[in-house]
């Protein structure tokens, strides 16, 4: 898939399989509104061929590629996206409070949502070794993130932001495969981004990859 590119933009190349992570950062990508071409990796090599490890040498998606730049990891992504399209707004200003709001709660998802929902997935006890591990206690996460999603209709108030891309995905998904209990305040946020006309393009798109 490819489509026609403003011309003052530098090409943006889209690494994905519509069963990964993936799914985040073709969001990003419909919030930002700029044109992009997608390259489909499957899980049966295209992932670790020579040519795809120059991109991520971890041989996993998502990647883009933005020019001669390379970008790997989610919560990475989301967040220079949002940054190189400023006009987009979707980050509060560098000067603004708000900033710190934003980055904490996107790392926080990267991190110790990341670590807990892939413990309760994997069956890995975290309550033995919680001076250990980042996340702390599984219970620890979810009152952190409920207090993250409660303060306003977003992360940050009333601006919808890149982090709110992220943590809804992170929700979403926890709560579908039951990493995630299904709080009320966590179904009405899902429920906020899933509206958004982004998210179902982008749910449109991943589907019908999927089905081949």
């Amino acid at each position: 898939m490819k489509e026609n590119m403003s011309k003052n933009t530098k090409e943006i190349v889209f690494y994905t399989n519509p069963e990964s992570r993936a799914r985040i950062v073709r969001r990003m990508l419909e919030e930002v509104g700029e044109p992009y071409t997608v390259k489909v990796l499957n899980y049966n090599g295209d992932m670790k061929t020579p040519e795809y490890l120059k991109v991520n040498p971890l041989g996993k998606v998502p990647a883009i590629q933005h020019g001669d730049l390379v970008v790997t990891e989610t919560a990475a992504i989301c967040a220079y996206l949002a940054d190189q399209f400023p006009e987009k707004n979707l980050a509060p200003p560098l000067d603004s409070p708000e900033r710190g709001t934003y980055y904490r709660w996107l790392f926080f998802a990267a991190g110790p949502v990341e670590m807990a929902n892939s413990a309760k997935a994997c069956g890995w006890n975290l309550e033995d070794n919680l001076q250990t591990v980042g996340s702390g206690s599984h219970d620890d996460v979810l009152k952190a993130l409920e207090l993250a999603v409660s303060k306003g209709p977003y992360i940050c108030g009333e601006q919808f932001t890149a982090a709110d891309v992220y943590v809804g995905s992170h929700i979403s998904w926890g709560m579908q495969f039951k990493t995630l209990e299904e709080r009320p305040s966590f179904k009405s946020y899902v429920k906020r981004i899933e509206e958004r006309p982004a998210f179902q393009r982008a749910t449109k798109l991943d589907d019908e990859l999927s089905k081949g």
